[in-house]
């Protein structure tokens, strides 16, 4: 299996680079947490003509027709720069769910950004007041009865209750929950990669004794453990999106190890940046701790760690059991 990227793939990574790191996203990211969407609403629209918003709409509704792996560079990307919104409703799951349905009409304008879609696999959907329209996935695709917000530990992450409505259509559910699962590892693995490199830039910089504490071979190992798992994850998720795009037997349980292993290893980072950058590092007013909440509330985002090593044991000594999603 070949596990590197493609020249397109590493370009449209840059492209996503170039274009968030101009773009102050932990500004964006508090205004959206305060209500003010009109920020993210512009970051949103020049990353649909990036095509993130389409990566996954088929050709003929107006989208990219890319794959899985594809998705993940982007997710990448988003978790790294911490972007918020509901990209993974709208970008990972609504275009397969919608696909084949009597609302596959709103395809064209999800791919070109005009249109933000959340779709909720339990009982709460993220961003539903800015979303066009909302889903609740089961078995079957319905629309969505929103209800009172309820606070999320990640402010940009706005939740609300929602209830099926009116049914849509049966889908392959399955495979809807397996795509946000793994965008939402991908987005994981570029969180954990975020802190890492603002730890490293920190302990560069802070200094005592006289020295940087970089220089301590005690901060040096904790650096390089998170380092380590981060890089075992990676392989891990590009492995899930190869299976999901083969359609492999083992597909779940590919997404469920890559789910767990970003989960673990962005955790970890999140704690060692925590322990480097020390009492700073709990502030809000701290950049840090955008990503510090994101990745807490995304590690129970998509099925919890417990959730996703039980469906692993299950798929492995059950041949083929997937409850417990």
């Amino acid at each position: 299996m070949r596990f590197g990227r493609t020249p397109e793939q590493h370009a449209f990574s840059e492209a996503l680079d170039d274009l968030l790191a101009a773009a102050d996203v932990p500004s964006v990211s508090r205004a959206w947490a305060a209500g003010d969407h009109s920020a993210g609403l512009k970051l949103w629209q020049r990353l649909a003509e990036l095509g993130v918003t389409g990566l996954l709409v088929p050709e003929e509704h107006g989208g990219v027709g890319a794959t899985p792996v594809d998705l993940t560079v982007a997710f990448e990307r988003l978790g790294y720069h911490g972007v918020p919104g509901p990209w993974i409703e709208s970008a990972a799951v609504v275009p397969h769910v919608l696909t084949g349905t009597p609302d596959s009409d709103l395809l064209p304008r999800l791919a070109s950004g005009e249109a933000i879609i959340s779709v909720a696999p339990e009982a709460r959907a993220v961003d539903a007041d800015i979303s066009e329209r909302t889903y609740a996935l089961s078995a079957t695709l319905h629309d969505a009865v929103v209800g009172a917000e309820r606070k999320s530990v990640d402010p940009t992450r706005r939740l609300f209750d929602v209830t099926p409505g009116e049914e849509i259509a049966m889908v392959d559910a399955a495979t809807a929950l397996d795509l946000g699962t793994l965008a939402c590892s991908a987005q994981l693995l570029g969180a954990g990669l975020r802190l890492l490199d603002d730890s490293v830039a920190y302990v560069k910089q802070r200094t005592q004794f006289g020295r940087p504490i970089g220089e301590f071979q005690a901060v040096k190992h904790l650096l390089a453990d998170v380092r380590v798992a981060l890089d075992f994850a990676a392989p891990l998720v590009h492995n899930a999106a190869v299976e999901l795009d083969a359609e492999a037997p083992t597909a779940a349980r590919a997404v469920s190890a890559a789910k767990v292993a970003t989960g673990d290893a962005a955790y970890l980072a999140s704690r060692t940046a925590l322990q480097v950058h020390g009492a700073i590092g709990y502030t809000r007013e701290f950049d840090l701790s955008l990503w510090i909440l994101k990745v807490r509330a995304l590690v129970g985002a998509w099925g919890t760690p417990a959730e996703h090593r039980a469906r692993i044991l299950a798929l492995l000594t059950e041949g083929g059991l997937v409850e417990g999603r």
